[in-house]
């Protein structure tokens, strides 16, 4: 499985850097899934929302990942970079759009989840994101869940900007090999609720 997760300039750190180390740890687990940090340009560096910056791994190309990772941050802020900012440049929407007809999961961090909202990904469905814009996503037509991780088969949402960890542990306790979800999150000494527990 290859997950790519999408870094623009002002996303929040922790929506990229929390799902990133639990993919990767699943990968020195399981052989079958590999991560990257994509950009849609071609960039050769990134800057988060509170100045650390990222190399990416590539620049996201269609039909090359199973499952695309949407981070958020700044959409509360209104902030010139970051979520807020992408939706209203639009670029990423329409790479989310394409993305949609040729990845098997969409997921989104928090305020990612604005962005598959808007780009008309989420619909009617049920979704969640972090609390600052729960009016946001239901006046999107979302049915708004005020849950942790909400996944709906190939659409995966999360609330907050640690849920990211939790999103990603999500993931791989249903899609990877047995137990590798608790392995990852015992060595990294975080406590979840794992798909089976409801």
């Amino acid at each position: 499985m290859q997950i790519d997760i999408i870094a623009f300039n002002g996303v929040d750190e922790l929506d990229v850097i929390g799902p990133l180390e639990v993919f990767r740890s699943a990968a020195r687990i399981d052989r079958d899934l590999s991560v990257r940090l994509v950009t849609h340009q071609n960039e050769r560096e990134i800057r988060g929302a509170f100045g650390l910056r990222f190399v990416p791994d590539g620049t996201w190309q269609p039909g090359e990942a199973d499952v695309l990772v949407v981070p958020g941050g700044g959409w509360a802020a209104r902030a010139e970079t970051g979520a807020w900012a992408e939706y209203r440049r639009g670029t990423v929407l329409e790479l989310l759009r394409r993305a949609a007809t040729g990845t098997s999961i969409m997921a989104g961090v928090c305020t990612g989840t604005m962005l598959l909202a808007h780009a008309g990904i989420v619909g009617t469905r049920p979704a969640t994101t972090h609390h600052a814009a729960w009016t946001d996503l239901a006046e999107t037509g979302a049915q708004l869940v005020k849950r942790r991780v909400v996944d709906d088969g190939d659409l995966i949402t999360s609330g907050g900007v640690t849920s990211g960890i939790d999103l990603a542990l999500w993931l791989v306790a249903r899609e990877c090999a047995p137990g590798c979800a608790d392995e990852i999150a015992e060595r990294i000494e975080y406590a979840w609720q794992p798909p089976s527990a409801g």
